[in-house]
């Protein structure tokens, strides 16, 4: 059995939800889709019906058949760089990769990084990319193990980047991608994602053109993703979980256009689990959304009040993620539960090349 197919017993003694068994489901490994489709919109699409629990089966570009004119469409426009780099130790020659994770603000040309093997790279270890290309310096060790690097180069670090670089495809894809532009949206700007946010990856410019000229505002935010989206959680109790941090940012612009369209009776549809933790993020009790930049660390699960989003378009997440425990918070657990045991029955494709859910 693989690790996706291990279930352990719940505890009797945490209350319904509270437990990580909770949110398992049974998955075959052979639905992780390895690859992406050619033609993004093509993909499958189930639509759940939050109140009831109805679903019914479409392909993906029929999403705008459920949006209307006036409402908004939220997504994260962040760019997945090639965060994953291979490099030799200076002295040694030993092999060691290195994934960004954070670009420090206040330090110049200093990130957060994973390294491996980790026991290799002890503070000041000096690190050798592209025989000399681009070099780093190991500053620090922190809490989690992760380390805060220098790098040195002559040039621009993103064009270097670009070429020595490759792309953190998450663990769970084991197939090479042939074109590294397949794990970014069409609408990608800004750098800083050490993963996708993969609800997007199935929008196509003619699909997105189709949904402006029904009269839907696309309005554009960005939070940077980190790995710490495909980080397990290890703690029973659902409560006890650390949450990883990320950066966002929501300009004024945006938050006019989300509150202008909330206060006209239209529908806010976060396009993934990272928009939609931006604006929950960012909204007030009272339901309007400000604009600002920071880190966030919200972690959304049942019991849980949205505040933002009505509707939200999304991927088939890992069994006992808090991403399942963030759709189970929008449309219930048993619901989220009996409609990806139909996506498994219906054979859907899961994780980040897969088919996708609208949640309405």
């Amino acid at each position: 059995m693989s690790e996706l197919e291990t279930k352990q017993e719940r505890d009797p003694n945490l209350p319904e939800g509270m437990d990580l068994h909770d949110y398992y489901y049974d998955l075959p490994q052979e639905l992780i889709a390895q690859d992406p489709l050619s033609d993004r919109a093509a993909s499958r699409l189930m639509v759940l019906d939050k109140k009831t629990g109805a679903i019914e089966h479409r392909i993906f570009r029929d999403v705008i058949d459920y949006l209307n004119p006036g409402d908004v469409m939220v997504i994260n426009d962040t760019r997945v760089i090639p965060a994953r780099l291979i490099g030799v130790k200076e002295g040694t020659g030993a092999s060691i990769e290195v994934l960004l994770l954070n670009r420090k603000k206040d330090m110049k040309d200093t990130w957060e990084v994973l390294v491996r093997p980790g026991k290799k790279c002890k503070a000041g270890t000096r690190i050798d990319f592209g025989e000399g290309r681009l070099k780093c310096e190991v500053k620090d060790i922190i809490d989690d193990g992760n380390r805060i690097v220098q790098f040195e180069y002559e040039g621009i670090f993103e064009e270097i980047l670009d070429e020595l670089g490759q792309m953190p495809l998450p663990p769970y894809i084991k197939h090479q991608l042939q074109d590294p532009s397949m794990y970014n949206t069409v609408y990608a700007k800004h750098d800083g994602s050490a993963a996708a946010p993969t609800a997007g990856l199935h929008f196509t410019e003619e699909l997105l053109k189709e949904i402006e000229e029904k009269g839907i505002d696309i309005v554009r935010i960005t939070l940077h993703v980190g790995l710490g989206t495909f980080r397990p959680v290890k703690t029973e109790n659902i409560l006890d979980h650390h949450m990883h941090t990320e950066w966002y940012q929501v300009t004024k612009d945006a938050a006019d256009r989300i509150n202008r369209a909330r206060a006209a009776g239209g529908k806010i549809v976060a396009v993934g689990t990272t928009s939609t933790r931006t604006l929950e993020t960012v909204t007030d009790e009272n339901g309007i959304v400000h604009a600002g930049s920071g880190d966030t660390s919200i972690f959304i699960y049942p019991g849980y009040h949205y505040k933002a989003v009505d509707e939200l378009i999304t991927n088939f997440h890992l069994p006992e993620s808090t991403l399942v425990m963030l759709v189970s918070a929008l449309a219930g657990r048993e619901n989220i539960l009996h409609a990806y045991s139909i996506a498994v029955q219906e054979k859907y494709r899961f994780f980040s090349f897969g088919d996708a859910m609208l949640i309405k």
